[in-house]
């Protein structure tokens, strides 16, 4: 019987640490076993500046998806942002040695890794090379080289960079969990897999993330990445300004933010005012909802603006470079009211709010398919695809079987030894079996992952 593919996506943001065990039904769809959620403490817009509060939040969320589930995770796929991530285009090219033979797999590899080697900036390091066009000796604008003849292969690339200390830091956190690392994906790259369809891919779209501590945008034409930015602004801001503005305490200005807030002031009257327990015995705070409606106002226009010089800066006045399918909104943010009137006001682009629920099986938990799942969501979908067998059930977890030890006496220590070795030769042996079983087709990434790994392990 072919064991099932479990996979487990974990979205460390700067408001929820989420950790999602998933696998493919019969139809394709993901079925959604358990979800584990927790507070993140220790990570400021994306990046780590806590290990030891990040490692706790970690592992709530870890034991709570496998107390909801029933499985036990051996490793994670990781999604990554921050305000370091930075995104370079660039061309390269190979001569190939034998024209005669067609292009194939390991041409294209060759590219890459070539690719791979760029010199970075001091502390940088490369975490995704995503091909766009290839070109073969001179003919351009081919979407699929492999089978094809040519000498010269050419290709842009998207390159995606980050800061080697954050990205290693959250490798840290993640082993200190006591799980492994199976992958890193940059999250609005895990968000568009959950819910941009590949027909808004083709015609052109942006997606908008909207997180705790950063924006993330991911602009796709032709069914191609073109562009990828992470905006160090997010819901966080908007909840520090009700905060100041108002004169109240955070969990007070999260709470008047979600339950009453809109993006769009017109739509409250003068008349329309929340009350708010004022703090030990103090009088309760009358809030017009108009004016917390300003506050949000003003702060999401910053950000939508933030985000829509990076879409001009991506070209889209270009009538080539059109975004056709608009933009798409997602994120814990995406659920402020009124947000997708105001981003169409202001961008003048169709706008819709994107759920994840077109992936998910049909008697899926309804709280799942809310935006603020999308990138977990998206991370469960990508471990997947890399066919990792990230869980194991919790009836099949072996207890450490008790090892009886005779008493040592000088007759017997000739066959201990003996006893010993054949152990030993067992062990070697089923590793042997387990590592050539339990390969895994291995993607540019996993090596990148696999270089991680050495650096915490040397660090050790």
């Amino acid at each position: 019987m072919e064991k099932e593919n479990i996979a487990v996506g974990l979205d460390i943001g700067t408001t929820k640490i989420v950790a999602m065990i998933g696998k493919k039904n019969e139809y394709g769809k993901l079925e959604i076993l358990g979800v584990g959620k927790s507070k993140s403490l220790g990570v400021a817009r994306g990046v780590v500046n806590n290990i030891t509060q990040t490692i706790q939040s970690i592992q709530q969320a870890i034991h709570e998806a496998e107390n909801n589930s029933g499985y036990k995770i051996k490793d994670v796929v990781v999604g990554i942002a921050g305000q370091h991530i930075r995104s370079i285009q660039h061309t390269d090219y190979i001569s190939r040695s034998n024209p005669e033979e067609v292009i194939g797999g390991a041409d294209i590899q060759l590219l890459i890794d070539q690719v791979n080697k760029l010199a970075m900036l001091p502390g940088e390091e490369i975490i995704h090379v995503l091909p766009q066009e290839f070109k073969i000796d001179g003919q351009s604008e081919i979407k699929e080289p492999i089978g094809m003849y040519g000498g010269r292969l050419e290709s842009s690339f998207h390159v995606v960079v980050g800061q080697a200390s954050s990205i290693r830091n959250v490798g840290r956190c993640i082993q200190s969990s006591g799980i492994e690392l199976s992958g890193l994906t940059l999250e609005p790259l895990a968000s568009s897999d959950a819910v941009l369809s590949q027909e808004e891919k083709e015609a052109g779209v942006a997606l908008i993330d909207i997180g705790g501590g950063t924006t993330d945008l991911a602009i796709f034409k032709d069914g191609i990445i073109r562009h990828t930015a992470v905006i160090p602004f997010g819901g966080n801001v908007i909840s520090d300004d009700i905060k100041e503005g108002c004169s109240i305490i955070e969990k007070q200005a999260e709470l008047l933010k979600v339950k009453f807030g809109s993006a769009w002031p017109g739509e409250n009257r003068d008349n329309e005012i929340v009350s708010i327990p004022g703090l030990r015995g103090r009088e309760p705070k009358e809030i017009s909802l108009k004016n917390l409606s300003k506050i949000i106002h003003a702060r999401v226009v910053e950000i939508v603006e933030q985000v829509f010089t990076e879409i001009k800066a991506y070209g889209h006045e270009d009538p080539r470079k059109k975004l056709i399918a608009g933009i798409v909104l997602t994120g814990g943010g995406a659920q402020l009211k009124h947000i997708k009137q105001l981003v169409e006001y202001i961008t003048g682009m169709d706008t819709r709010i994107g759920y994840p629920n077109e992936h998910l099986a049909g008697d899926s938990d309804e709280e799942f398919s809310s935006p603020l799942y999308a990138t977990a969501v998206g991370l469960v979908m990508n471990s997947i695809e890399n066919k990792t067998q990230s869980a194991i059930r919790m009836d099949e977890v072996a207890p450490p079987k008790p090892v009886y030890r005779a008493p040592v006496v000088k007759r017997e220590e000739v066959r201990y030894e003996e006893e010993v070795e054949e152990e030993e030769e067992e062990k070697s042996y089923a590793k042997k079996d387990e590592s050539t079983g339990d390969k895994i087709k291995r993607s540019f990434f996993d090596r990148y992952v696999d270089k991680i790994k050495d650096f915490l392990d040397n660090a050790e």
